[in-house]
């Protein structure tokens, strides 16, 4: 957390100015972009947020640079400040938030960036697991990364050949970043429940018809996710409405929406994991 269409949500934000639809106080709250925002300064907070360069190199690179855009891939905020490239990684409890710089301090900040235009970009995060990279080519943090879940190069038939070269269990494989891009534990949950796909089968296993199910099914949830603002189950992110829309993730022992057969949670790759019994058998061959 976040995921995906949390990381895309706040893409958007910082792309263009919005307003929020959902704040933890509830009602709107407005959120200027930062696309053509001259960097002025970087007040770096807690210096291990930054992977690389140093903090004192960091500081220094980034200052007089103009953001020329912002995107993602996989789960990382992408700004652009050609000729560099600012990514962002916000891991568990990381947060992204635009303000006019006289606005206090908060407790968790570890880095801000100034504007020339009095606002800034803050990186907030309880639990210090974000990271911040400063590179030249974003390749070099972000080449190992799996295809987009959206990318239309990743065709069926692509998708189902790579899933038979993996004898993984199928919701570890789609935690995987480097085989798919995005996805955590919320959105494969949902997406197999969607597919109909024990949790436990080994991605080899599937069907070239089930591979296709599970592909539009990925797509199908995140984009639900997205148009939602993502999910809000956890006070470090302000997001959207998504978590009222779950079938599955953290409904254990709540009857299933298609089925009325309860939940369950098991553990695979050690992440909490939540299906339904009934609608996503487990084949004996698998």
């Amino acid at each position: 957390m976040p995921e995906l269409p949390e990381v895309e949500t706040i893409v958007t934000a910082l792309r263009h100015p919005i307003e929020w639809p959902f704040t933890i106080e509830g009602g709107l709250a407005s959120q200027p972009g930062v696309v053509g925002r001259r960097i002025l300064r970087a007040s770096i907070y807690w210096s291990r947020t930054i992977a690389t360069p140093s903090f004192e190199a960091f500081a220094d690179q980034i200052r007089g640079l103009t953001v020329q855009n912002v995107s993602r891939r996989g789960k990382f905020v992408v700004i652009d400040l050609s000729p560099m490239t600012l990514l962002i990684h916000l891991r568990m409890s990381g947060d992204l938030r635009v303000e006019e710089n006289i606005q206090p301090r908060q407790l968790h900040d570890r880095l801000s960036l100034d504007f020339e235009d009095n606002t800034r970009l803050v990186f907030n995060d309880t639990r210090k697991f974000g990271r911040v990279w400063l590179v030249d080519d974003p390749g070099t943090v972000t080449g190992k990364l799996g295809p987009d879940p959206f990318d239309p190069n990743l065709l069926p038939g692509i998708f189902y050949s790579r899933l038979k070269m993996k004898p993984t269990r199928i919701k570890a494989l789609l935690l995987d970043q480097n085989f798919i891009a995005g996805i955590g534990n919320i959105y494969s949950d949902e997406a197999l429940f969607r597919a109909k796909i024990h949790p436990l089968r080994p991605a080899k296993s599937l069907t070239r018809d089930e591979a296709g199910l599970l592909l539009h099914a990925i797509r199908e949830v995140l984009s639900d996710g997205i148009a939602r603002n993502g999910a809000s189950i956890d006070w470090v992110y302000r997001g959207g409405s998504f978590q009222n829309h779950f079938k599955v993730y953290q409904r254990t022992g709540q009857p299933c929406d298609t089925c009325g057969t309860p939940i369950e949670r098991i553990v695979v790759g050690q992440r909490s994991t939540h299906y339904c019994p009934k609608c996503q058998r487990l084949h004996t061959s698998a």
